[in-house]
């Protein structure tokens, strides 16, 4: 990792030494490279921040938006779920995948739906409601609260692709999107303080991520311990088997019932409409140019350019 940060200008000597210890992954990560559920998490169901602790939801925020520092990510995975999705159930996932490339050892051989998931049913449009696909991706992030950072608490959100995949629009960066502008900048995502904010022009719930300010050096050295703090690992590790809040009953995602022979079946009543934004899962990023660095090297201009 080079020793200068861009983004919002040089930092310090000793900030410069906390992040010399670090490997700088988690930008790569977000940037969409690389390859890679804590007790607290963040929800984004319904368009609000719910915090949960335990499984339990303790907390909901009404702002549209929330600072955050980003500690660490998983690469993208993706997941199927067997049957109509039933509100507010919890149950496992009937076949997953944390490379999206093959389902993972742990899969039951009788769930898994094809060897490879380039070839999976489940992976062609319109197996999902509409046009979308059953088997959906998804990124998981670890991240600390901005004002609650010394309190070394350690949130996991799990992120829809549309908040994961797609270009920039003006000011709103999914989350790759966003981990490209920040390498454009040279800027470790650990180093920075991150606004997630909800799209309103979306129909389903989606982020959108830009950069407020540099951490001072005190958060700095708490935001890098925590980047390998044990909560932060079980934050970003996918294990359905420890899911939070999933118990055991059966039929919480229940499959359409085969008809009985030679009887006519009687009509289902049919499920609510849902409406799911559909987003390609990329195949090639074109590069852009990294912006003029020494035009932009005080923080005050780079805030500048988000405000509205």
């Amino acid at each position: 990792m080079s020793n200068e940060m861009t983004l919002f200008g040089k930092p310090s000597n000793s900030a410069l030494a906390l992040l010399s210890g670090i490997e700088d992954s988690l930008t790569n990560t977000l940037a969409g490279g690389g390859s890679g559920g804590g007790n607290k998490r963040i929800s984004i169901e319904g368009g609000a921040f719910r915090e949960f602790v335990g499984g339990k939801e303790v907390r909901v925020s009404e702002e549209r938006s929330m600072k955050i520092i980003l500690i660490n990510a998983a690469p993208v995975s993706r997941m199927f779920f067997e049957g109509t999705y039933v509100k507010g159930s919890k149950t496992k996932p009937t076949c997953w995948s944390s490379d999206t490339q093959t389902p993972d050892k742990a899969v039951p051989e009788e769930q898994r739906q094809a060897k490879f998931c380039k070839d999976c049913k489940q992976h062609i449009k319109g197996s999902g409601q509409g046009d979308t696909r059953a088997c959906r991706f998804q990124q998981r992030i670890a991240v600390a609260l901005d004002g609650e950072l010394r309190k070394e608490a350690v949130y996991q959100i799990t992120l829809p692709s549309t908040s994961v995949f797609g270009d920039a629009e003006g000011k709103k960066m999914p989350l790759q999107a966003y981990g490209r502008h920040l390498k454009a900048y040279n800027t470790p995502a650990i180093s920075i303080v991150t606004e997630m904010r909800f799209d309103i022009d979306s129909a389903t719930p989606k982020l959108v991520f830009s950069p407020v300010r540099a951490l001072e050096e005190d958060e700095l050295a708490v935001a890098v311990k925590l980047q390998s703090h044990p909560d932060t690992t079980k934050a970003i590790t996918m294990n359905v088997s420890q899911m939070d809040g999933v118990i055991p009953a059966p039929k919480l995602f229940e499959p359409a019932p085969a008809p009985a022979p030679k009887a006519e079946a009687k009509a289902a009543p049919k499920a609510a409409k849902v409406e799911v934004e559909e987003v390609e899962e990329p195949i090639k990023v074109t590069k852009r140019a990294a912006p003029a660095v020494e035009e932009k090297s005080e923080l005050s201009d780079i805030v500048g350019d988000w405000d509205d």
